[in-house]
């Protein structure tokens, strides 16, 4: 690859704040490996948003009686601000605006225009009491593969793709007692079996670098048929479909389309000019695409999504990396915001320093199993793994600032190039794991607090774990002058530096309970 690296969260719906298991997912990760890319030299661009044209965002507004507008507008306010809050540095933020919808448009028109979509009736259930068809999330009942509760569309459990009409049990989401019916509409889909297989053979030759759920849940789809894709709904709230009066672009079409905007974004923020919003991904631009999402996004943006990829030509290189997790518990429960079980990211940020959390969330990140977020343990974890033997060694340290330059031997420049090198296989792709990297933290802290090392050994090997931990502990690596780690070996002498001391209030003994510690009902407002 010659081009720029793309680092991709999909954007949460615009339907309320992020808590914690947003946090822990997607974006954390996006965000560390975007900084340790940088700390190597390489060009990245980090991108994510809001998704406003979600049918959630219908269902939460008329539950908070509020307008799908005026709750979009907060969100995307407020999503800025709790990534704000924890460190997430994107670089493009997607949100309410015509340029977006103007591109999906244009997307979907060329699309049908060169004959890739086409007009089918589905089925789709039907309210007949208020004229409304109801797909996504205005239909809840039983998936047909997994048997868990599903919306229409997609199964949040299985990561299956679950039409309205297939779904076993259905119920309006807005009354269950409401009568339902199912009626025929004509709507514009891709007949993505006709792409499945060029995506089998693709997923084949990226097998190994799969995390085992996603490698389940895309041989479990591309094992069979693939169903006609629906990239427009009979609904109001959305995209205008071209030419479609009554429908709408469905919000499970528009990653592909998301993604190259997104791109296109990120880029124009950090002064390139791209031409269009698809050059980044022409084959000529040599970029890679680099996704951190949910196992349970793996359908739109790894499935049809690509699918529609493949729908647009051949001068567009499959993606081949999709770094997903699971979900993120509280107290081993699912995160949700309708029964206020949650830790809302920001309020968690304003009471504890955010390195902390993000070291935490390292440990914890659920990566190939769900986890479970307790304040208890985290308070705990940090205190023990992180801020006393952190500030031990920068009081050990403090002495020599100003006294330098010291020393280095021989041993500690080879020590640092192996503590880097254990680093690197954490951060890098394919095997990127922040549960590797806070591990690879934790032990070399371990090693430094209770090493009777030289003082030019200590203060280099401190400073270069600070550097190598700098994508996780943001904060701390304010105090280099830079987050490098390449040439870390070369060095003859150390100018010892100020190491700042983690929260005091830390070093205490942690809470014996987990009272009073769940942000359940607060100043925030509670979305769906």
């Amino acid at each position: 690859m010659t081009g720029p690296t793309i680092v991709i969260s999909p954007a949460p719906t615009a339907n309320g704040d992020l808590h914690l298991g947003h946090i822990a997912g997607p974006f954390l990760a996006a965000d560390v490996y975007s900084r340790y890319l940088r700390a190597t030299g390489r060009t990245v661009l980090f991108g994510t948003g809001i998704q406003d044209t979600s049918t959630f965002v219908v269902t939460t507004a008329r539950r908070l009686g509020t307008t799908p507008e005026a709750l979009v507008r907060r969100s995307a306010a407020e999503v800025e601000a709790t990534l704000g809050a924890l460190g997430i540095a994107a670089d493009g933020f997607t949100g309410w605006e015509d340029r977006f919808t103007a591109f999906v448009t244009k997307v979907v028109a060329d699309l049908r225009a060169r004959g890739r979509l086409r007009l089918r009736h589905m089925r789709f259930p039907y309210a007949p009491r208020t004229g409304e068809y109801l797909v996504d999330g205005h239909i809840t009942g039983t998936c047909p593969v997994c048997l868990a509760t599903s919306c229409g569309g997609l199964c949040e459990s299985c990561g299956h793709p679950v039409a309205a009409a297939e779904l076993l049990d259905p119920r309006p989401a807005r009354d269950p007692r409401e009568p339902l019916e199912f009626r025929e509409a004509e709507v514009l889909v891709l007949p993505a079996e006709q792409y499945r297989g060029q995506l089998r053979a693709h997923f084949d030759r990226i097998a190994a670098a799969l995390r085992p759920h996603a490698a389940q849940v895309i041989g479990e789809i591309l094992a069979k048929p693939l169903a006609d894709f629906p990239v427009t709904y009979p609904l109001a709230w959305g995209i205008p479909a071209p030419d479609l009066p009554g429908q709408v672009v469905n919000p499970n079409a528009e990653p592909v389309a998301w993604t190259m905007y997104c791109s296109m974004l990120a880029a124009e923020s950090a002064g390139l000019s791209p031409s269009s919003e698809d050059e980044l991904w022409r084959r000529e631009a040599g970029s890679e695409i680099v996704y951190f999402l949910g196992v349970d996004n793996i359908h739109p943006f790894a499935i049809s999504g690509l699918a529609m990829l493949l729908a647009y030509g051949e001068h567009y290189p499959l993606p081949a990396r999709f770094l997903t997790n699971e979900f993120y518990e509280l107290d081993r429960e699912k995160f949700s915001t309708s029964r206020g079980h949650l830790v809302w990211g920001r309020e968690l940020a304003a009471a504890v320093p955010r390195d902390l959390i993000r070291f935490h969330l390292a440990c914890d990140s659920p990566e190939t199993q769900r986890t479970s977020f307790s304040r208890r343990e985290l308070d705990r974890l940090t205190r023990i793994r992180l801020v006393q033997p952190w500030n031990r060694i920068a009081a050990r340290t403090a002495e020599w600032v100003g006294r330098g330059p010291l020393p280095i031997s021989g041993r500690s420049r080879t020590d640092a190039v192996r503590m880097v090198e254990r680093f690197r296989t954490a951060y890098e792709l394919p095997r990127f794991s922040l549960n590797r990297a806070a591990a690879t933290l934790t032990q070399q802290l371990a090693r430094l607090d209770r090493s009777t090392l030289s003082a030019g050994d200590l203060c280099h090997e401190a400073e270069v774990l600070l550097r190598c931990a700098a994508p996780i502990l943001i904060d701390l690596a304010t105090a280099l002058p830079d987050t490098a780690i390449d040439g870390v070996g070369a060095r003859a002498t150390v100018e010892p530096i100020a190491l700042p001391r983690l929260s005091a209030e830390l070093d205490a003994a942690p809470p014996t309970s987990d009272e009073g510690v769940r942000w359940s009902r607060s100043s925030l407002p509670v979305p769906e």
